[in-house]
């Protein structure tokens, strides 16, 4: 089954991450064969900071990325956890770029590789996350 990559594990490995690029790498790797998707916000994300598209088009390939566009779906579930975010006061005017990767794992059916899991784990708690530890629900 594809997995789905949340920026910050490639993060972890392009800056040699002193806390996490050992588990993101070891995380890669073995999910590697599953197909290591990213859609446009981890693309765009991967961007920032970067000198060019080449470098980022470069990352991709050498990382065995496949891009995949965020399904009608998950725009859907996207806007209805942004909906629900701001419902418990959330202050941002616009859905937080994880809402689109959450509902793209959600709506797509696919673990999402992650180290940052609170905002998962409370909008889309349905969603598996591989990530450091385990949520609570998975202990």
């Amino acid at each position: 089954m594809a997995v789905l990559v949340e920026t910050n594990v490639i993060i972890d490995v392009l800056t040699d991450d002193p806390s996490w690029a050992e588990w993101s790498i070891a995380q890669l790797e073995n999910y590697s064969d599953s197909g290591l998707i990213i859609n446009s916000v981890v693309y765009a994300e991967l961007c920032f900071g970067s000198p060019s598209a080449e470098f980022v088009d470069d990352v991709v390939r050498k990382f065995g990325l496949i891009y995949q566009d965020i399904p009608r779906q998950g725009l859907f579930r996207a806007a209805k956890a942004f909906s629900r975010y701001r419902d418990r006061k959330g202050t941002k005017a616009s859905p937080l770029p994880d809402f689109f990767i959450g509902g793209h794992a959600e709506a797509a059916g696919i673990p999402l590789l992650t180290r940052d899991t609170t905002r998962m784990k409370t909008y889309f708690p349905g969603v598996r996350l591989i990530c450091p530890h385990p949520p609570d629900s998975e202990k």
